[in-house]
């Protein structure tokens, strides 16, 4: 369910037609925005049950430039050998800063979750079918950052939209053996791969004894059973934060959430302790739309 803000691509004069129909397509700003929303996070009648934002003003020219700006800055070798050489690139390009994360990711090999046939270790989304696709390396790096203080040890997480199960592999390796990870996906046949790709991972331990699962299921509506969440995260656009969310985002806890249609952005969501919420958009993005199962799938 996963897609990525940014395909980066070759600087190869053969690239240069498809770097402008990207432009074309998607941008990706990667400084906050300033603006922040604040409401409660009350399931009373009282409150509203719907989360909206103002979109800022962008400057068009500003924001072009800024993407061609981070394109140059990420463009990336057409093969890099191993998981150790990506994770090397993204510290070397400024994508990655993290020590904790860096090391979570050289020991979850992106490899072993995406489909064969593909270049593993490229900075780019990848389909991984059924209309869904795995992010791009420097957004699995931002997202973990943005994350990192509500991933530690015997902390509980929640990945929505878990498609191969790359991330909730990383977040199961951050919580630990005493936190607990939920993956929900609506497609069985992600669910069964991606179950597959972790017991081959670093984080096979984790999903035997029971501390890590991945179940077939409406990401919209969370997934209780391990919940309230430290950290949830979300791979697919949402039109707006889906209540059950909320709900289930523990006071302290963050979530990470694409939200809107064509227009963006990823968006940090923190809900206080006195159950307040408070919204800043991080960047603005392209991702795949959060949707039914049914929806997801129809043209496939």
């Amino acid at each position: 369910m996963h897609s990525s803000s940014l395909v980066v691509l070759s600087s190869s004069s053969a690239a240069r037609p498809l770097r402008r129909l990207l432009l074309q397509s998607f941008v990706s700003a990667r400084s906050p925005s300033s603006q922040h929303l604040c409401f409660s996070a009350s399931s009373s009648s009282s409150s509203s049950s719907r989360c909206s934002f103002r979109s800022p003003k962008r400057n068009p020219s500003k924001v072009f430039f800024t993407a061609i700006s981070l394109m140059e800055r990420f463009w990336t070798r057409t093969r890099i050998g191993s998981n150790k050489e990506l994770v090397e690139y993204l510290q070397q390009n400024g994508a990655l800063k993290s020590k904790k994360v860096a090391e979570v990711m050289e020991t979850v090999d992106r490899g072993l979750f995406v489909p064969h046939g593909n270049l593993p270790y490229v900075d780019s989304p990848m389909d991984i079918g059924y209309n869904a696709t795995i992010s791009a390396p420097h957004m699995h790096a931002a997202c973990l950052e943005l994350l990192e203080k509500n991933l530690q040890p015997g902390m509980h997480a929640l990945d929505v939209g878990s498609g191969t199960g790359y991330l909730t592999a990383c977040f199961a390796l951050m919580v630990g053996p005493q936190g607990r990870v939920a993956g929900v996906e609506h497609i069985p046949e992600l669910v069964a791969s991606s179950i597959k790709n972790i017991q081959n991972s670093a984080a096979a331990p984790l999903l035997k004894e029971g501390s890590l699962v991945v179940h077939v299921g409406d990401g919209r509506l969370g997934w209780p059973d391990f919940g309230p969440y430290d950290a949830i995260h979300v791979g697919a656009a949402a039109p707006d934060i889906p209540r059950p969310l909320l709900d289930q985002l523990k006071p302290g806890g963050r979530m990470v959430i694409p939200v809107g249609t064509f227009s963006q952005d990823l968006k940090v969501v923190e809900k206080k302790l006195d159950g307040s919420i408070s919204v800043h958009n991080e960047t603005s993005v392209r991702y795949v739309p959060l949707t039914s199962r049914e929806g997801q799938l129809q043209g496939y």
